[in-house]
């Protein structure tokens, strides 16, 4: 059986780069690209100071995957 190694964090988009990509930020001050996942495409559009949920793999904090919005 294939099992990913994946942790969910909170996080706050600080910017947007492009339609799907945003810079956040975790409670600790580490910055990083978050990008929207497939399942969130045509969702309502996330805005820069919203609180996020975010998955990243452990071998590469850089980048994330938008999971939910936390309204």
């Amino acid at each position: 059986m294939d099992k990913k190694e994946t942790i969910l964090l909170d996080a706050c988009l600080v910017s947007v780069i492009d339609n799907n990509a945003f810079g956040a930020e975790l409670r600790n001050g580490h910055r990083f690209v978050a990008f929207l996942g497939r399942g969130n495409i045509g969702r309502a559009v996330p805005k820069i100071g919203d609180e996020t949920r975010v998955e990243m793999s452990p071998y590469d904090m850089s980048k994330g995957r938008l999971v939910t919005n936390q309204d």
